[in-house]
């Protein structure tokens, strides 16, 4: 398991390493200053594990998103998160793409 992080690339921000508890807090940190200031597009392609933390991190940014007058994007998101999402009964609302 890698330590995660968020970079810019090509207008995306890419989230890499795991989204789990762990990373959860910095995550949710670091996405929500990206949010603030525009519309983001997370692109999950490289995220290698993740846990239920992961979407409350979305949820998150979503809710920081929308405290600026800003929207969220999600793309590549792992079938773990997708699973966890409907398990929860919340993928109809993340911002998945």
């Amino acid at each position: 398991m890698s330590d995660a992080a968020i970079r810019e690339s090509g207008g995306r921000l890419a989230v890499t390493g795991s989204l789990t508890i762990p990373q959860a807090a910095r995550l949710l940190e670091e996405g929500a200053r990206f949010v603030s200031a525009r519309d983001a597009l997370f692109d999950l392609a490289a995220v290698e594990q993740v846990d239920s933390s992961g979407v409350a991190v979305i949820l998150g940014w979503m809710r920081a998103a929308q405290a600026a007058g800003h929207k969220v994007s999600v793309a590549n998101a792992p079938g773990s998160l997708r699973s966890i999402a409907q398990l929860y009964g919340v993928d109809d609302i993340l911002p998945l793409v």
